[in-house]
């Protein structure tokens, strides 16, 4: 195994290059020297099986791993238990699309808490994963690892302990850690080296080594407000933050091999790149 950078659709470099088709974004990373790209499906998975089998086929000969992000509309916690096996579906279908693909992870957002308690809210999350699970099992899909996010907004269901609940409910659940959404969420709460390990920490502590080793993780900085997450920043913001470089750095003295996913706001592959960078610097590769 080995750490994995790339971007979350495709940035504004994309179309400036000359890129038009997603076809063409194993050969666009490529020119970065990232590794990993997440297909975006949050308004519905609308890619066909045919052309999603094309897409991995050439992702694959280009080395670059594939994951894909479900359906922002999925509501895991929802009252409305027709809205729940909704969202068993929306997972399915991902699921098919990212099979079709050759990857084998699907981020999802777990949904919100509305009127109803934390812990309510978690114990419906956790019931109708279960039921995802089982779906994924009888279409023979049980090796795709569904990925729960951490989420930015405090009204949203997603602490870095509800996701490690929802994980506990199955060994191949795999945490999705949005270092941005936690930081947006408890109003900039990493800022040093420290901060990063205690999450890490707890990542170990609740799954255990082999997890913590795979997790998948979205970064970006991300301007806030007192209700968390307002919108996605680049690199070249100098107020929020967090910053990625203290995290590398634990990655590499713990020899972890995650997946980084880079979320910035049109500059995505750029600030990948950058982080990738850092990263191979720490190890002597640049």
């Amino acid at each position: 195994m080995a750490v994995k950078f790339g971007p979350a659709g495709s940035a504004d470099s994309f179309k400036e290059m000359g890129y038009k088709s997603s076809l063409q974004i194993p050969e666009y990373l490529t020119k970065f020297g990232l590794n990993a790209f997440e297909y975006q499906c949050g308004r519905g998975v609308n890619i066909g099986e045919d052309k999603a089998k094309q897409l991995g086929i050439i992702a694959k000969e280009k080395g670059i791993a594939l994951s894909l992000h479900a359906p922002y509309y999925i509501s895991m916690s929802s009252l409305e238990e027709e809205k729940r096996l909704n969202s068993v579906n929306y997972i399915l279908a991902s699921a098919r699309a990212v099979n079709a693909m050759g990857g084998d992870r699907i981020i999802v957002h777990t949904g919100s808490c509305g009127k109803i308690s934390r812990e309510k809210a978690l114990e419906l999350a956790i019931d109708t994963m279960k039921i995802s699970l089982d779906a994924l099992k009888s279409e023979g899909l049980s090796h795709i690892r569904i990925c729960p996010e951490t989420m930015g907004k405090v009204n949203q269901l997603g602490t870095l302990h509800e996701v490690m609940e929802l994980c506990k409910a199955d060994e191949s659940l795999i945490p999705c850690i949005d270092f941005g959404h936690l930081n947006a969420r408890d109003l900039g709460v990493i800022k040093s080296k420290d901060d990063y390990d205690t999450i890490l920490t707890e990542i170990k502590n609740s799954l255990g080594s082999e997890r913590l080793n795979c997790f998948h993780s979205h970064f970006s900085k991300i301007e806030y407000t007192n209700g968390g997450e307002k919108r996605h920043l680049t690199f070249e913001d100098t107020v929020y933050g967090p910053d990625f470089e203290p995290l590398m750095e634990l990655v590499y003295k713990y020899g972890l091999n995650p997946t980084y996913i880079c979320e910035s706001a049109g500059t995505q592959t750029e600030d990948a790149k950058q982080m990738m960078d850092y990263y191979n610097n720490l190890k002597g590769e640049v």
